[in-house]
């Protein structure tokens, strides 16, 4: 088992990364990171600081791909990559300042991929088809 807070956020993202905040309790959490909740209280301090961890992990280690692969023209509207960002900007961001900043820091990083791509396009439109496609709802 990943005992160090990076192990842990980063399992904890993966299993956790497509709902929402209030949707995952802690007993979730130890159960789902097969840890004891004192544990994940020493580490993280409590459930907003494992969704911290594990929100700038995903922002530092998977985001940044991503926007290479926008920069690219590549199509990224099936991939999960955006839900945490997401979920966090609609979810959090509104009622934790730190959640903000880090929301609004990988939108502007996204933006400025977006403008590097051959064919540049808005991220609100990006966006706006990738929470298309995770509520099962396709253009015709």
């Amino acid at each position: 088992m990943e005992r160090s807070s990076g192990g842990l956020s980063r399992r904890q993202n993966l299993r956790t990364a497509g709902r929402a905040y209030d949707g995952v309790s802690v007993e979730d959490f130890v159960q789902q990171l097969g840890v004891h909740r004192n544990s994940l209280y020493k580490v993280f301090g409590s459930k907003r600081g494992l969704y911290l961890a594990a929100l700038r992990w995903h922002l530092e280690h998977q985001l940044p791909p991503l926007a290479e692969r926008l920069a690219a023209g590549a199509d990224v509207v099936d991939e999960p990559g955006l839900d945490l960002l997401l979920l966090a900007a609609v979810e959090r961001a509104p009622v934790d300042v730190e959640v903000a900043a880090l929301v609004s820091k990988a939108w502007h990083d996204l933006e400025r991929a977006l403008q590097l791509s051959p064919a540049p396009t808005a991220l609100s439109a990006v966006l706006g088809e990738r929470l298309r496609v995770r509520a099962g709802v396709r253009r015709p």
